[in-house]
């Protein structure tokens, strides 16, 4: 029996209709800022060093402290919403996020436009868990599966299609506001967002709302830190040793939270992790999916991009129309996934999983062949169906892993949902530093970053084996009665 309650006066939409699908369309727009901003700001960053002198240190954390404190706080955000209501806490969190990419827009030092970027990131991880959970106590059956593909399609391309727009937006140079305008662009997006959003999203929350978990979150908050935060510097620094004892750290910190999850759910019931959810073998399975489809999508999506760049020297206007490619592929992949998940189910990112593995097998071989001579379409023209496996997984684990997920713990299970993508990119990135910068370090070209990326796409492959293995924990078609 369902605990979600809404606000007198806005029933629960059903899943269709034109309610359903505002309300669709309003959530899809903010999950399209984040995934943007999650990447939009890295091909502005030699413009921002040359405007306001930042360090090579400073210009490392200027995307650092939007995904750490993305990262950290998206449990928090999650549960957050779960007891005081999805659209107050995802109305507060857009209108955070909005004031912070017009603190963005509007620094005159670096110093401050990494404090208004973890300002951002804060606001997103309010945001973002409310998306899910929103399309998760809106739809029902196979209208979810369809929503679910969406914001798939909208993530994928977002994060592809982020340092595109950067590029375009900052040499544009709009009112010679120049990077700036790829965080004002944001003001009339995320206004309009709030607006819609106080009038057409209805209220749901807890039946019973509970307390915060203060030391939970402090908690949680902590262990993911020691682990996020080595994972993310670690390698641009050759892993000191205390990046290693960052992370045993991490996991003691992060082993003593659940044991005080577990005392607080015995106490009072007002844990802030819902450990209820790792009773459901689908839940369990995708997370565990989820976070090494981070680790694929960030390791793969890295060392790509420098191989196009800095292997056969593509400039980023000439690098262009290959993201469009794998965008394009994306968005594909995730309305097949939308079609198909309600009938075929684990069946969608398995294939789609496969898809890309077989793809970049042939593609690491013809790199191998044709090196620094690869003509431009056989670089890109493959990277559509590798876009569509991506929209494939991407779409299929979001509706199959919080299909099975109650109403009263929807905002939840999408903290950690979002949390598993978060971390897993982190440690992708992380693992290009092993498997890549070893191989070819910062500032290499040609023949030695075509050599680097060929044998990191291997380990690309490896991890999508093991991801295709851990979709076995997801539901399995159900054969139609005779």
């Amino acid at each position: 029996m369902s605990t979600d309650t809404h606000t007198a006066g806005h029933p629960r939409p059903t899943g269709a209709g034109r309610a359903a699908t505002i309300i669709l369309v309003v959530v899809l727009i903010a999950e399209l800022m984040n995934a943007l901003d999650g990447s939009i700001v890295h091909t502005a960053l030699p413009s921002i060093q040359a405007d306001t002198g930042a360090t090579s240190a400073a210009l490392q954390w200027i995307p650092a402290a939007y995904t750490l404190t993305f990262a950290l706080a998206l449990i928090t955000g999650g549960r957050l919403g779960d007891l005081f209501g999805r659209k107050r806490v995802f109305i507060a969190g857009t209108a955070l996020f909005t004031l912070a990419s017009l603190l963005c827009g509007v620094a005159t030092g670096p110093e401050f436009l990494v404090a208004a970027r973890a300002l951002q990131g804060a606001g997103a991880a309010a945001m973002v868990p409310q998306v899910m959970a929103t399309i998760a106590v809106t739809f029902d059956g196979e209208s979810r599966a369809k929503a679910f593909g969406l914001y798939g399609m909208i993530m994928s391309l977002g994060g592809v299609l982020g340092p595109v727009l950067g590029a375009v937006l900052t040499a544009a140079d709009i009112a010679g506001l120049g990077w700036r305008t790829i965080f004002l662009i944001n003001l009339p997006i995320g206004l309009a967002t709030v607006l819609f959003a106080l009038r057409c999203i209805p209220e749901s929350r807890e039946q019973q709302a509970r307390r915060l978990d203060p030391l939970g979150m402090l908690l949680s908050s902590a262990g993911l830190l020691l682990i996020a935060y080595p994972l993310t510097v670690g390698g641009e620094r050759d892993w000191p040793s205390w990046s290693f004892l960052l992370l045993a750290a991490g996991v003691v910190v992060l082993a003593i939270f659940v044991a005080q999850q577990r005392a607080k759910t015995r106490k009072d019931g007002s844990a802030l992790v819902a450990l209820s959810l790792f009773e459901s073998k689908a839940f369990t399975g995708g997370l565990t999916a989820q976070l090494v489809f981070g680790l694929v999508s960030g390791m793969f999506l890295l060392t790509w991009v420098l191989f196009m760049q800095s292997g056969l020297g593509l400039s980023p206007g000439e690098f262009a129309p290959a993201s469009v490619a794998i965008s394009l592929g994306g968005m594909a992949g995730a309305m097949l996934a939308s079609k198909w998940a309600g009938r075929h189910l684990r069946r969608v990112p398995q294939t789609g999983a496969v898809l890309i593995a077989v793809t970049l097998a042939g593609y690491q071989l013809l790199v191998s062949a044709q090196q620094t001579g690869m003509p431009f379409a056989a670089a890109v023209a493959p990277m559509i169906l590798v876009g569509a496996g991506f929209g494939m997984v991407g779409a299929g684990l979001a509706g199959l892993t919080l299909s099975q997920v109650g109403h009263q713990d929807a905002g939840s299970a999408a903290g950690l949902f979002n949390t598993a993508m978060q971390l897993g990119t982190a440690l992708g990135i992380a693992t290009a530093s092993v498997v890549f910068f070893n191989h070819a370090p910062a500032g290499s070209h040609g023949i030695t970053v075509t050599h680097a990326f060929a044998g990191s796409v291997w380990y690309v492959i490896a991890a999508l084996a093991v991801m295709w293995a851990l979709m076995f924990r997801l539901p399995k078609p159900v054969k139609a009665a005779a």
